[in-house]
C-alpha cells in the first residue's frame, strides 16, 4: 500500500491513493495506473505505435472515464451516425462518397498533443485526411461513411484522453470570453499589486532617511504580502511556460523566452525577501510586480488580436438566420410555424419572404424570384431562380417569398464548404518568423550559460558576489528590450495604419508588405463600389423629356429593391422629381422586366430593340410602349475612391496587378483596360480565385490580395497578405489579415510607405537591444553593477527600444 502512496501513474501522472494501483505491462516494462481509463488509453497509444508522445507531451492531471477500456462506443456518441445528424455535421468531399467534418477539440495542450491527436485518427480504417489547428483548436477529418463512422472518430479521440464534438460556432464563443476573462483578472491582481507596491516603495525613490525602522520594516513587509499573489496567480502561466520549456528541452534544444523571465522574477523575489529578512540590499517587490504588468497587459492585446483573427465558422454563423419559417404540412397546409434553423432537417419546406436570408441549402419548389448571391459568387447582378434551381444558404430573396425544400444543412451546405476552404487555407498559410525570433531563441540560452558561469566564477573568487552577480546579469540582460523591438514597432505602425483607415489583425502585415511582388484584387465592393449609377438616358424619344422618362421608369420599380432600381431610386432623389400615378399595377415578369398597361421596362430582348453596343457597362435598362422605344438608361458601376493611388504605389514599387472576379469576363475585360491593368481574369468561383493563388505562389511570389464577400475568403486567406475592405462580410474579414474601414484605398498607398518605415524602426530597435545586451552582460559578469542599476538600465533599454517606435505614430 505504502508503494502505491508514492506512485504517480504513468498516463494522467496524478498520485496513486492506497488501494487505486492497477499495473500493466507495456512495451516489456511494468507500468501503474490509477484507473482503467488511463490505462485503456496508454494501451491503446502503446498500440498504435505511438509512446512517443510520452516524452513531448504537457503532463495531464484529468482522469479518464472507466468506459474507454473497452472498445464499443458508447451510448451517448450514437446518435452522431444518425443520417440526420450526420448530414448536419458533416459535408461531401468531391464526388468518391468521402465525407469532411470538422470538430472542436478539447484538452489540446501542447503540440505534442496536436500530433498524438493527428497520428491516431489517420490510422483509423477509412480517413484519408486529417489537419488539425493548434490555434483554433479545430481538426477537420475526411473519411469514408462505409469504412467508419462520426461516432467512431469522436470516440477515437476520447479514448486518447482528449475530448472532441462536432463545431459548434456558440461554445468556441463561449470559451473565447472565458478565456479573456481568465487572463483579464490576472491583469488586474497584477496592476493593483503593482499599484499598492510602488505607494509603498515611494518614499525609497525620494530619498526620505526619516522613517522609522519600524515603519520601513512594515512598509518591505507589506510589499512582499502584496507581491506574493502576483507572484503565484499573475505571474502562474509564465513559471508554468517556462518550466514546460525545460521539460521538453531534451526534444526541441530550444527555451522560449519565459525562462530568463521566469528566473528573474524567481530570483529576484528570492533576493528581495533575503535582504528583507536581513535588512540589508534592496527588495524587487515594486519592478517585480511592474514588470508583471506591462508582460500581462501586452499578452492580454495579444490574445485580443489572436481572437479576432480566428477561423472563418465564427464569421459563418453571423450570415445565417436564428430563425426560419417553415411549413410542416405542405403541400396539404400552407400553414407556417418559426423554428430555430438548427432544428430543420433535409426534405423539410420553408418558406423565404422577400428581404430574408436562406436559411439552407434547397430546391425552389414554388414562385420563381430573384436572389442576391454577390455573398457566395462575388456576381453583384440578382441571380433569377425559377422552379427546379437551386438555392443556397447566405443569399438573399429580393423579389417574390418563395417555397424551398431543404437539401443540405449546417456543414453540408456550400457556404460551410467555403469556411472549411478558409479554415485550410489559414492552416496552410505561411509562417513569417520575425527577426526577434531568431536572435531571441540563441540568446536566451546565451543568457542563461553566461549568468551561470558568472556566477560559478564569482563563487570561486568571491562567494559573497556570487548571488548578487546571478541577478544582476539576469535582470541587466532580460530580454525585455529585445522581446519588445517588433512588438512596440507594429504596436506603434498599426496606430498609424488605423488612423488611417486600415485595421490590422495580424502583426505580419507591413513585413510581408514590404516583401510582396503582386497584388490581386477583386472587382465588386473592391475594385469597384459594387452600387451601379445611372450614366445616362440615351434614345429619347422625341416629345418625351429626360426627366419624364426618367420619372416613369422610377415608377415602374416602384417597391423593387434590386442594384438597378435603387439607383434610379437615387437619380430621382438628387433631381428631386416626382413620381407619376400608374393607372394599372405593375406586373414583375421574371427574367423579362416590369409592366403596366401599355409601359414595359425592361431587357433589350425582351422589348424587342437594339442593346446600345456598349462594353463593360453594369447595365441597360429600356422604356418602352406599344409605340415603341421611349428611352434607354445605361448604368455604370462605380470606382472605389483611392483606387489610382494604389495603383500607382504599386506601380512604383514593381509589384504586378491582377484582377480576378466573379463578374461577367467581358465586364472585367473593359474594368481591365479601363484602370489600366493587363493581367485579368473573370467568371471566377471561389475555387478559381483560390487556385489563381496557388499558382502564383508556385511560382515563387509574394501575393498581397484584397477583396470582400465570403467568396473572397479562401482567396485572402491563401494569399500570403489579405486586406478585406470593411464594407465586406465577415467571413472575409475574419480570413484577413487586415481590414480596410475607410471607403477610398488611399489608405494603402501610404501603408506601403510606413511598411518600409516599419522595416528600418524593427532593424535599429533590434541593433540597440543587441549592443546593449552585450555591453550589459559583460559589465554584470565582472560585478560592475548591482541588481537595482542593472533594473534601471533593463527599464532604460526597454524605453529607448519604445520611444525610437513611437516615431511611426506620427508617419
Amino acid at each position: 500500500m505504502n508503494k502505491a502512496t508514492h506512485m504517480t501513474c504513468y498516463h494522467c501522472s496524478s498520485v496513486i491513493l492506497p488501494g487505486e494501483l492497477i499495473e500493466a505491462e507495456l512495451g516489456g516494462i511494468l507500468r501503474p495506473f490509477c484507473c482503467p481509463g488511463c490505462m485503456a488509453i496508454a494501451q491503446t497509444i502503446h498500440g498504435e505505435g505511438l509512446e512517443v508522445f510520452y516524452v513531448r507531451r504537457a503532463q495531464s492531471g484529468d482522469k479518464p472515464a472507466a468506459y474507454l477500456a473497452s472498445n464499443d462506443i458508447p451510448e451517448k456518441l450514437k446518435p452522431y451516425d444518425d443520417l440526420s445528424l450526420r448530414g448536419r455535421f458533416t459535408r461531401p468531399y468531391g464526388d468518391t462518397g468521402v465525407l469532411e467534418t470538422t470538430l472542436r477539440l478539447e484538452k489540446i495542450r501542447c503540440a505534442a498533443c496536436v500530433w498524438l491527436c493527428e497520428q491516431h485518427l489517420r490510422r483509423i480504417d477509412g480517413v484519408s485526411d486529417v489537419q488539425i489547428n493548434y490555434v483554433t483548436q479545430k481538426v477537420m477529418v475526411r473519411f469514408s461513411p462505409e469504412k467508419t463512422s462520426l461516432a467512431r472518430l469522436l470516440f477515437e479521440i476520447e479514448r486518447i484522453g482528449y475530448e472532441a464534438w462536432p463545431f459548434e460556432p456558440s461554445l468556441s464563443v463561449d470559451r473565447a470570453k472565458k478565456e479573456r476573462r481568465q487572463l483579464l483578472t490576472r491583469l488586474g491582481v497584477a496592476l493593483l499589486g503593482m499599484m499598492q507596491v510602488m505607494m509603498y516603495a515611494w518614499p525609497s525613490y525620494v530619498g526620505a532617511d526619516d522613517i522609522p525602522l519600524e515603519f520601513d520594516l512594515l512598509l518591505g513587509w507589506t510589499s512582499w504580502v502584496l507581491t506574493v499573489p502576483v507572484m503565484v496567480y499573475s505571474a502562474g502561466p509564465i513559471f508554468q511556460s517556462a518550466w514546460r520549456s525545460v521539460q521538453s528541452f531534451r526534444q526541441v534544444h530550444m527555451l522560449n523566452m519565459d525562462v530568463p523571465i521566469a528566473l528573474a522574477l524567481a530570483l529576484a523575489f528570492i533576493a528581495g525577501t533575503i535582504n528583507l529578512i536581513t535588512g540589508s540590499g534592496q527588495s524587487y517587490f515594486d519592478s517585480i510586480t511592474m514588470f508583471v504588468a506591462f508582460i500581462l497587459a501586452a499578452r492580454y492585446v495579444e490574445l485580443l488580436a489572436r481572437q479576432d483573427a480566428q477561423g472563418g465558422a465564427e464569421a459563418l454563423a453571423k450570415q445565417l438566420p436564428a430563425t426560419c419559417e417553415r411549413l410542416p404540412s405542405y403541400p396539404d397546409s400552407f400553414e407556417v410555424e418559426v423554428v430555430p434553423v438548427v432544428n430543420c432537417n433535409p426534405g423539410e419546406v420553408l418558406r423565404v419572404s422577400p428581404g430574408e436570408v436562406v436559411p439552407a441549402d434547397g430546391v425552389l419548389i414554388e414562385n420563381a424570384s430573384a436572389l442576391d448571391e454577390s455573398l457566395l459568387t462575388g456576381e453583384s447582378k440578382p441571380v433569377e431562380k425559377k422552379i427546379g434551381d437551386r438555392v443556397y444558404a447566405g443569399t438573399h430573396n429580393i423579389i417574390n417569398p418563395l417555397l424551398m425544400r431543404i437539401d443540405a444543412v449546417g456543414q453540408s451546405t456550400r457556404i460551410a464548404g467555403i469556411a472549411s476552404l478558409l479554415d485550410q487555407a489559414l492552416l496552410a498559410k505561411p509562417v513569417m518568423v520575425s527577426l526577434a525570433e531568431k536572435w531571441a531563441a540563441y540568446f536566451v540560452g546565451f543568457l542563461l550559460l553566461s549568468a551561470f558561469i558568472s556566477s560559478a566564477i564569482w563563487l570561486y573568487f568571491d562567494p559573497s558576489k556570487a548571488w548578487t552577480v546571478l541577478v544582476s546579469v539576469l535582470v541587466a540582460s532580460c530580454p525585455c528590450a529585445l522581446s519588445l523591438a517588433v512588438p512596440t514597432a507594429m504596436a506603434a505602425a498599426q496606430g498609424a495604419v488605423t488612423k488611417l483607415g486600415l485595421l490590422i489583425v495580424r502583426g505580419h502585415v507591413l513585413e510581408g508588405l514590404v516583401k510582396a511582388s503582386d497584388l490581386v484584387l477583386d472587382k465588386t465592393g473592391t475594385l469597384t463600389m459594387g452600387q451601379p449609377e445611372l450614366q445616362e438616358v440615351i434614345h429619347l424619344r422625341t416629345g418625351y423629356r429626360r426627366e419624364d422618362a426618367l420619372a416613369l421608369a422610377a415608377a415602374l420599380e416602384s417597391g423593387q429593391r434590386h442594384p438597378l432600381a435603387l439607383s434610379l431610386f437615387r437619380a430621382i432623389e438628387s433631381e428631386q422629381l416626382s413620381l407619376p400615378i400608374l393607372a394599372d399595377p405593375v406586373i414583375n415578369l421574371l427574367g423579362k422586366g416590369l409592366s403596366s398597361g401599355s409601359y414595359r421596362l425592361g431587357s433589350a430582348a425582351w422589348l424587342g430593340v437594339t442593346q446600345d453596343a456598349r462594353v463593360g457597362q453594369y447595365g441597360q435598362v429600356h422604356l418602352a410602349d406599344d409605340q415603341g422605344l421611349i428611352a434607354t438608361f445605361v448604368f455604370l458601376d462605380t470606382p472605389r475612391p483611392g483606387l489610382e493611388n494604389l495603383l500607382q504605389a504599386a506601380k512604383a514599387r514593381n509589384i504586378s496587378v491582377h484582377l480576378v472576379s466573379g463578374d461577367d469576363p467581358a465586364t472585367v475585360a473593359w474594368w481591365a483596360s479601363h484602370v489600366g491593368i493587363h493581367s485579368y481574369r473573370g467568371g471566377c468561383t471561389p475555387e478559381d480565385k483560390y487556385e489563381y493563388i496557388e499558382q502564383l505562389q508556385e511560382s515563387g511570389r509574394f501575393v498581397w490580395a484584397i477583396g470582400d464577400g465570403v467568396n473572397d475568403a479562401p482567396l485572402l486567406a491563401r494569399a500570403d497578405i489579405s486586406i478585406a475592405v470593411g464594407a465586406g462580410a465577415p467571413l472575409a474579414a475574419a480570413g484577413a489579415d487586415a481590414i480596410l474601414t475607410a471607403i477610398s484605398l488611399e489608405p494603402l498607398a501610404k501603408t506601403l510607405k510606413l511598411a518600409d518605415k516599419t522595416a528600418v524602426i524593427i532593424k535599429e530597435n533590434l541593433l540597440w537591444a543587441l549592443i546593449y545586451n552585450l555591453l550589459a552582460i559583460p559589465a554584470a559578469m565582472m560585478g560592475l553593477v548591482n541588481p537595482w542599476i542593472a533594473g534601471i538600465g533593463m527599464s532604460l533599454s526597454s524605453l529607448a527600444v519604445t520611444l525610437n517606435a513611437w516615431r511611426l505614430r506620427k508617419a
